[in-house]
């Protein structure tokens, strides 16, 4: 079985929520959503799962951050192209979510950072799979 992961994200809004990641490429999985949270599949092998702030408190003692004001986790999602990058952050700003780091093109890496609604950071990238790294002294 491929192993996968399932990123659980707390979110004020699960409606809206969903129909931000879904402008991103994201898939519904209806299966698996329901009022108090949405199953957004990336791939096979990653899904991310929306959950409201009352049904993410369930499975954690600990208090939420708020992640419009601090920073837990850098999720980074690679692409194919430089142009499914550029898409990505399109769709991002154009959807109700910021850039908080803008595309840089480093030649062999070339992405940047998204954040949704909630402030959750998603990292973006295609990186050249034929660039190696200098070997080292």
């Amino acid at each position: 079985m491929t192993k996968m992961i399932f990123v659980n994200l707390p979110v004020g809004n699960v409606l809206q929520s969903t129909a931000f990641y879904e402008a991103l490429g994201f898939e519904k999985n209806d299966a698996f959503s329901n009022e108090q949270a949405s199953a957004m599949v990336w791939s096979d092998a990653i899904s991310v799962m929306l959950l409201d702030y009352a049904f993410y408190a369930t499975f954690t003692d600990k208090p939420i951050a708020d992640t419009r004001a601090t920073s837990a986790v850098l999720n980074c999602l690679s692409f194919d192209d430089k142009r499914a990058v550029d898409a990505f952050h399109a769709a991002a700003k154009n959807s109700g979510g910021s850039e908080p780091r803008a595309i840089k093109d480093q030649g062999f890496l070339y992405g940047g950072a998204i954040e949704d609604p909630d402030g959750h950071t998603w990292e973006t990238m295609w990186m050249d799979k034929d660039w190696a790294p200098p070997a080292a002294d």
